[in-house]
This record gives structure tokens, C-alpha cells and sequence, in this order.
């Protein structure tokens, strides 16, 4: 595979993963989480990072996966007092996010490590990390691990996709079912922080964020059924991803930038043309009943 192949392929993971993810907290009205999360990793990282004097590999997944569930736990615990939820996620991300960058400034010290490559990111430099996998072959490390991240959360959502619905549209009814209500909300907060940080290294956390969010904003648009709502969202992340490249080698600039910027044109697209919240079809309804009127 080509050198520009593995760089889209990375990418079009982050998209498809992120985009599932993503509609989940669309639904659940937790976009902001997703921004949250995705600053707060950085704390679980350089906590690994000081541990174990690592840069990649399982501590680094495992500090993520702790800050993400400690932002939730936190975040839950504000609001249980009495602090609205959207306040509660600015004031626990912005702590924890600054907390990580004055670690980063004064103990990590010469590491490869650094705000701008987390918030950015370097897409293209994934091909040259390599791993050797048993019949694939040699693969960039990023791309097995979001590969393996994709496939779980595929497996989680297809297994638990009645119990995901339930908790998602209408918690008092699942608690009255038997569902661990709770239990599914912070496992759902540890495959929002998985997905952030397999994500984090190679695109950085402003690409993860737009992914996230934007994706399953636009499929929003298009249908109310959440299985077709997945499948839209998951296809956006991808054409973004691609579109995005290809606007990058275009204007020569960054990559994980212009991805971004793509899965805004496709909100925009989505936001015009959606055939029942789009704004044509709005603005297109009230001149249909007043000719059906005239003609009465």
C-alpha cells in the first residue's frame, strides 16, 4: 500500500470510529464530552508517560482511559451538586487539561511530547512507525490500533446496540428494565477516551473533536432512525477523511486541519440539502401549502 493509501486508511478509521461514537453523544447531549475528553487525555498521557518513561504503547492507552473516566466522574459529581452539566465539563477539562500542560512544561523535560504535536497531531508521519502483524504483514502502529479499536466498538455497539438505545433515549425505562444504567454510561465514557486517545497521536485532539461531533451532527440531518443515523455518521467520518487529504495535498497544508475543515463542508451540504431539516426543504414547505391552499 501506497505511502498516501495509509495516511487516508488511518484517517478514514479515525473518521468511522469517532463518527459511531459520536452520535451516541449527540443523542445523549454530551458534545461538549467530547471536547473535554479529548483535552483531558493529555493529563492520562503524561502521568504514563512519567510512570513509565514511554511515548506510545498499552500505559499510555490505560493514563487515557483513567483520565477519561475520572473527567466523567467528575463531571457527574459537579452536576449531582447542583452545578449545570455543560459549566461542570468546562470547569473539569480546563483543571485537568492545564494540569497536564504544566506537567508536559516541567517533568517531561527533552521527550517527544508536546502541546502543540497533541493538539495537532502528525498524520503524516504514521507510515514510518511500523509493526509486524501475523498474515497482514507490517502495518503502521496507528492504524492496527484503531483497526483493533474500530472493531471493538463495532462489537460492543452490535452486542449492546438495545441496551445502548435504551439508556441513550430514555434512562428511567431502562433502570426499570434491569439495565445498569450508570454501568453503561461509564463504559460508554471509556470508549469515548479509547477512541480519543487511539485517535490522539495521529491527528491530534482538534481533528478528534471534529470528528466526534461534527459527522454525527450532519447524519442527524438526514434520518430519525438511529441504525441509519450510525451508518451516515460513520460514512461522513470516512469522506471527510478523504476529502480532507485531498484538500490538504491541494492547498499544501495540514492535513488533520483540513479534515476538520471537511467534515464542516459536509455539515454545511447536510445543513442546505437534508431532505426534512435541511434549510431548502424548509424554506420550500410553506410555498408547497400555500399553491395546495390557492388551488382549494
Amino acid at each position: 500500500m501506497t505511502y498516501s493509501l495509509w495516511i487516508i486508511l488511518t484517517a478514514s478509521l479515525v473518521g468511522v470510529t469517532c463518527g459511531i461514537i459520536g452520535v451516541f453523544l449527540i443523542l445523549r447531549k454530551m458534545a461538549m464530552m467530547a471536547d473535554a475528553i479529548s483535552h483531558t487525555v493529555l493529563l492520562g498521557i503524561v502521568l504514563a508517560f512519567i510512570i513509565t518513561q514511554q511515548v506510545s504503547g498499552t500505559p499510555m492507552l490505560i493514563g487515557a482511559i483513567i483520565a477519561g473516566l475520572l473527567t466523567a466522574l467528575f463531571v457527574q459529581w459537579l452536576h449531582s451538586l447542583g452545578l449545570q452539566q455543560h459549566a461542570a465539563m468546562g470547569i473539569v477539562f480546563t483543571t485537568l487539561f492545564a494540569i497536564g500542560v504544566i506537567l508536559i512544561s516541567t517533568s517531561v523535560g527533552n521527550a517527544h511530547l508536546d502541546v502543540q504535536h497533541a493538539l495537532m497531531g502528525e498524520i503524516t508521519f504514521i507510515p514510518w512507525d511500523r509493526i509486524t502483524l501475523p498474515i497482514v504483514g507490517e502495518v503502521p502502529r496507528a492504524t492496527a490500533l484503531l483497526a483493533f479499536v474500530f472493531v471493538i466498538v463495532i462489537v460492543f455497539i452490535v452486542v449492546f446496540y438495545k441496551e445502548w438505545k435504551i439508556t441513550t433515549f430514555d434512562p428511567a425505562l431502562a433502570a426499570s428494565l434491569g439495565i445498569p444504567v450508570l454501568v453503561m454510561h461509564y463504559l460508554f465514557m471509556g470508549f469515548v477516551s479509547v477512541t480519543t486517545v487511539a485517535s490522539f497521536d495521529a491527528v491530534g485532539a482538534i481533528m478528534v473533536v471534529a470528528m466526534l461531533i461534527t459527522p454525527a451532527a450532519s447524519a442527524y440531518l438526514w434520518t430519525d432512525r438511529l441504525s441509519v443515523m450510525i451508518l451516515l455518521s460513520g460514512g461522513f467520518g470516512v469522506l471527510s477523511a478523504i476529502v480532507g487529504y485531498y484538500i490538504a495535498a491541494w492547498v499544501d497544508t495540514s492535513i488533520s486541519g483540513s479534515m476538520a475543515f471537511a467534515t464542516g463542508l459536509v455539515f454545511v451540504v447536510s445543513f442546505i440539502c437534508s431532505p426534512k431539516h435541511g434549510l431548502v426543504s424548509k424554506l420550500w414547505r410553506p410555498k408547497a401549502g400555500y399553491s395546495v391552499m390557492e388551488e382549494k
